[in-house]
């Protein structure tokens, strides 16, 4: 298996919590972890200041297009953040996560 991390931006703390629960309870991802940051970016043609709270969560390519659309699901912007990266690491820890979303 091929595991990935997930980098996805919330509104509010509430909204990140909401989407991290699903997603686990889906076992669309091992775990989710949260980080409240400060956020600059452009959107509708301004520059918008906002606080965010940056959603962390580990997974396997292989549920990625069924999380990036339940993300799109419940999220509350127009055009949520949804990225992903590869990640290697600790072999017992990431069997844990193919563990926990290879549960189709």
């Amino acid at each position: 298996m091929h595991h990935i991390m997930v980098y996805v931006t919330a509104g509010s703390m509430d909204e990140a919590r909401m989407l991290g629960k699903e997603l686990v309870s889906r076992n669309l991802a091992a775990c989710a972890d949260f980080h409240r940051m400060d956020s600059v970016y452009r959107w509708g043609g301004k520059i918008v200041e906002d606080q965010e709270v940056a959603v962390v969560l580990k997974t396997i390519s292989e549920r990625f297009d069924e999380l990036k659309e339940t993300v799109r699901s419940l999220h509350s912007y127009e055009l949520p953040c949804i990225v992903c990266w590869d990640i290697s690491g600790d072999e017992e820890y990431l069997q844990w996560i193919s563990d926990e979303t290879g549960k189709l």
